[in-house]
């Protein structure tokens, strides 16, 4: 995103689920049976998720530079593949089948691991002699692996921060971005300003349905554990949880109340169009991800736009500079016949500098290795500076993968729409609820 326009709300980690794949569903072999000569020629196929102009030609580029490297390997590119059509190849496997995926959902990797339709990759980074630990950024490994296994590598990363309007900054006398919640409280209020029963400027829309104001975005700022050692829900333990919605009711109080706050969103435009209220000076402050900068430009806005870290609670405040992280994951298909020239492929586009810089400096995203993060070529701009460093410090974090997906992420943000608008009264007994039936559906899935 932009690297995935028309798509962009799949990459949400609270979007619903697709390419549903099941335990039962594996058809492909393991990764030790793969034969082929990469030497050799050969046409291999890779299937992404890419519609956009510039996206489409970013990818067709970095292609392009592989068969230049690779002359015996052609790769045959099929993009804006939608989700039923990566189900159906994956789990029928066959000469239609892809033998590369590149996917905008994080969450699906649980499912891809388990199921098998992805390969295990650590045959080929040991053959490869990759550190993956040298090499990318710890959240995004979490994210592109499951239970001990990798089937994926990341291919380009989000992260989350702040965005804040500068002018309202300086009409309101506030000198620097918040760092902690409780200097975020205040300038939030301090840059809210009422218009009869409604706003003319909000200083941040705490709401739940607010854009990008999801719960594992503004979890990892309080470093939660989603889930236990032996894998079971950790939301009603962990007390990451009971404060962040603490904090949300909080913040939706003392800016006027969720009715109020509900009816002035109802004024938004579209998230991923110029109206989009951060652009309109609706609202001062928002989380959002890298890409934001980047349509903000195209915008035109007004104002200048500052980017900084989103503030972390009171009591770790020496985290300051975290966010959340995500991203495009990419995998070889279990099923395919061609993996060792395959993983030529992956082992490109994820791990060559110059490959992963070209590929994010084209549609404004987050390198994934560490040595591209640190490249003279990409270009570092201050809204990117500011995102590079969120995926650069230790503290970021990322939502965990599962065997269903997304599912787990979606019962608690579903608890927190309902939590927030008074149909379910207790914080305490609600997450209860919520891990309860997290490890259901788990159990369920597995």
């Amino acid at each position: 995103m932009p690297r995935i326009s028309p798509v962009r709300p799949v990459r949400l980690v609270i979007a619903a689920t697709a390419l549903a794949l099941t335990a039962t569903a594996c058809t492909g072999s393991s990764t030790s049976g793969a034969t082929d000569d990469a030497s050799k020629p050969s046409t291999i196929t890779f299937w992404h998720p890419w519609s956009a102009p510039n996206e489409v030609k970013a990818i067709e580029a970095n292609v392009a530079a592989f068969e230049k490297a690779h002359p015996n390997i052609d790769v045959k590119v099929v993009g804006n593949v939608d989700a039923d059509k990566v189900n159906q190849a994956l789990r029928a496997g066959g000469s239609n089948a892809p033998d590369v995926v590149a996917s905008p959902e994080t969450s699906n990797v649980g499912k891809f691991c388990s199921s098998g339709v992805f390969a295990d990759l650590d045959p080929f980074l040991e053959k490869s002699k990759i550190d993956t630990a040298k090499t990318f950024p710890k959240p995004m490994l979490d994210y592109t692996q499951f239970e001990g296994t990798r089937c994926a590598l990341p291919l380009l990363g989000d992260a989350y921060g702040l965005y804040y309007n500068k002018t309202m900054f300086e009409e309101a006398g506030i000198t620097a971005p918040p760092k902690t919640l409780s200097e975020f409280k205040a300038a939030a209020v301090k840059l809210t300003k009422s218009k009869g029963g409604s706003y003319s400027q909000l200083g941040f829309m705490p709401t739940f349905h607010g854009y990008e104001v999801t719960v594992p975005h503004l979890a990892a700022q309080w470093s939660p554990e989603y889930f236990t050692a032996d894998g079971k829900s950790n939301v009603a333990k962990d007390p990451a949880f009971k404060e962040l919605l603490t904090w949300q009711q909080d913040m939706v109080k003392s800016l006027g109340g969720f009715q109020k706050l509900e009816k002035y969103r109802s004024t938004f435009g579209d998230e991923w169009s110029a109206q989009n209220p951060l652009h309109t000076g609706q609202i001062a402050m928002n989380i959002d991800g890298e890409w934001r900068g980047g349509m903000m430009k195209d915008a035109g806005v007004d104002f200048e736009v500052g980017v900084a870290p989103f503030p972390v609670p009171d009591d770790q405040a020496d985290t300051y500079g975290k966010g959340f992280l995500t991203g495009t994951i990419i995998g070889l298909a279990s099923t395919s016949s061609k993996q060792n020239a395959a993983w030529e492929l992956v082992k490109y586009m994820t791990t060559n500098t110059d490959a992963v810089v070209s590929f994010a400096n084209a549609i404004n995203n987050v390198p994934s290795t560490f040595e591209a993060l640190k490249s003279p070529k990409l270009e570092n701009d201050a809204t990117m500076q500011a995102f590079v460093k969120i995926a650069e410090n230790p503290n970021s974090n990322t939502a965990p993968a599962a065997v269903n997906g997304s599912a787990y992420q979606e019962t608690l943000q579903n608890f927190a729409y309902d939590y927030e608008s008074g149909k379910e009264k207790g914080l305490d007994a609600g997450l209860a609820k919520v891990a309860k039936q997290i490890d259901t559906d788990i159990a369920k899935a597995k």
